[in-house]
């Protein structure tokens, strides 16, 4: 039987605890998982991402994969199926009523820089008072078209019932002294409406990405928290390495400095950690 000496044993003892230290400082360099794949529908989120995120990502070792939907349905599906890690799209109001009719777990985990709704008009110039019958284009989902009310009351042109984001219809508006016909529809359809409605409460995303600048809006909504919008994820993966690499990439100075140096980003919400 061969006998090893104490100085052979302390030598072999140092050189596992260095190769045990190599792999150690080997997984440090890098994310375990190396490819991110994030969602998003029309609108400026993806910019944000690619413009001050991702140069944050890419510095710890992540390779960023994006994966555009027309829809937030969509998006928010491929999140729960484990298609993709998370998406940038929606507030944390759409996103519980999505969870709630779903009977999904998705989590927001950082707010993002966001876009007000707000109301513009093709036909009408700037500063033009909404007038008797004026035909007011309203996105149809519950949530939203509550926002879009919510503008309309503020503006003084209709009063409206409290009711759950959720359970929103048009029948919440009880008074309408000016006979404002409310036309809701898909609100991705709302900028091409503009051509048939006098007015239309567009998402800040849509009327972005259909060129519509926010200084141009006939009113902007006061928004609050729950309406500024959040990276998504499988709640389960919500404490994960790569998941709080996102939040900390979002609150990194570069992503703060890449958004206040370009003016496309005046007029969107901030959130409270870039105050």
């Amino acid at each position: 039987m061969h006998h090893i000496t104490r100085s052979q044993f302390v030598g072999l003892l140092a050189a596992s605890v260095l190769s045990i230290v190599s792999v150690t400082s080997a997984w440090a360099q890098g994310p375990e998982k190396k490819e991110l794949k994030v969602g998003f529908v029309p609108g400026p989120y993806i910019d944000e991402f690619k413009i001050g995120v991702a140069p944050e990502l890419q510095k710890k070792g992540y390779q960023i994969r994006y994966v555009e939907f027309s829809t937030g349905l969509e998006a928010n599906n491929a999140v729960f199926k484990s298609e993709i890690d998370a998406n940038v799209m929606q507030h944390t109001i759409f996103l519980n009523s999505y969870n709630e009719r779903q009977n999904t777990d998705l989590t927001g985990i950082v707010h993002v820089p966001t876009p007000p709704m707000g109301i513009y008009s093709k036909k009408h110039p700037l500063g033009t008072k909404i007038g008797q019958g004026a035909k007011i284009a309203v996105p149809n989902d519950p949530v939203n078209l509550q926002r879009a009310l919510w503008i309309l009351r503020d503006l003084g042109l209709i009063e409206i019932r409290d009711s759950k984001p959720i359970d929103a219809t048009e029948l919440d508006v009880i008074k309408n002294p000016g006979g404002i016909k409310i036309v809701p529809l898909e609100a991705a359809q709302a900028p091409r409406a503009l051509d048939d409605v006098d007015f239309a409460a567009i998402q800040g995303n849509f009327a972005i990405f259909s060129g519509l600048k926010l200084t141009n809006a006939f009113a902007l909504e006061k928004m609050t928290t729950p309406y500024i919008n959040v990276v998504a994820v499988k709640r389960g993966n919500a404490e994960t390495a790569w998941a709080k690499d996102i939040v900390e990439s979002y609150k990194s100075p570069g992503f703060k400095a890449a958004i206040l140096a370009d003016r496309f980003y005046d007029g969107f919400t901030l959130p409270d950690y870039m105050k």
